[in-house]
């Protein structure tokens, strides 16, 4: 039964998946051979997402056959289906679709475990780098690529109040419109990257700060790097600073979202989010 795997033994599962994935959406990758298509909410997906889903699916399912599963490319069903579940997968077989198709190699494979409506698992696998970012809950966030494997942590602010705060930026989304946004008063660095989950391991290792999302995610964009973010002594929220809630509403979308690194920083006094909201 799988009540009788430890959390620990649930997360060498995740990776396994996630790596086996990975290599197989690098190889399609560096082979070029795929197609693209418009899903009907014009997001784009490729086979090779389909085919990363494939792989996961099998696996997790193989080896945890009594634990449900979420995926953005498999039909989940309404809340009344599944508001039931107390432990189940939740996974993104390829977290930035649009840098795969553009080829700036910022994409991942997202794999979460989410028990009792919140991430106690996260695994975050980038193909291109060989690196897999992993957490489980009370246990911390752990980096692993050729070069290096150790556990990981937000950057230290010298001075909360005062430091140049690091920017994760969108390749894809408008500068301006995130810094909009921000206390004119605090002086920033952008760190421009693609996907939200590897902004969300930059963020975990002390690569970057802070990272606003406005736009449409799904909550498998969030439940992996949520456990990793938490683990390394940061927060993921709503960019209301509300709780980000799993498996709890109909519908499966993310409202915009911030994520923080330095606890000892007053993130709302520097993400002014209806600032820049026309009226």
């Amino acid at each position: 039964m799988t009540d009788s795997h430890s959390l620990s033994e649930l997360v060498e599962i995740a990776k396994r998946a996630a790596r086996t994935a990975g290599e197989a959406v690098l190889a399609i990758y560096d082979s070029g051979d795929y197609k693209a298509y418009d899903k009907a909410d014009d997001s784009p997906v490729t086979t090779a997402d389909y085919r990363a889903n494939e792989i996961i699916m099998d696996i997790l399912q193989q080896e945890t056959p009594d634990i449900p599963i979420m995926s953005e490319e498999t039909d989940n069903g309404d809340l009344a289906s599944r508001q039931h579940w107390t432990r189940y997968w939740l996974i993104d077989p390829i977290d930035g679709t649009q840098e795969f198709i553009a080829r700036s190699g910022d994409f991942a494979v997202n794999i979460a475990l989410i028990e009792n409506n919140q991430p106690v698992i996260g695994v975050i696998y980038w193909p291109p780098g060989e690196t897999l970012y992993s957490a489980v809950l009370g246990q911390g966030a752990f980096k692993e690529c050729p070069m290096e494997q150790r556990q990981i942590h937000v950057r230290d602010f010298d001075d909360p109040n005062e430091d140049v705060v690091m920017l994760a930026i969108s390749r894809r989304q408008s500068r301006d419109k995130v810094m909009s946004r921000m206390n004119e008063d605090r002086i920033y660095q952008s760190v421009p990257l693609g996907s939200c989950s590897l902004k969300s391991c930059f963020i975990a290792e002390g690569k970057a700060d802070l990272f606003l999302r406005i736009g449409v995610t799904g909550e498998w964009d969030t439940g992996a790097a949520q456990c990793i973010v938490n683990e390394a002594g940061g927060k993921i929220f709503s960019a209301e600073f509300d709780p980000l809630t799993y498996n709890q509403r109909d519908i499966l979308t993310n409202p915009d979202f911030v994520v923080t690194g330095d606890q000892r920083v007053n993130w709302q006094g520097i993400v002014n989010y209806h600032k820049g909201k026309s009226t």
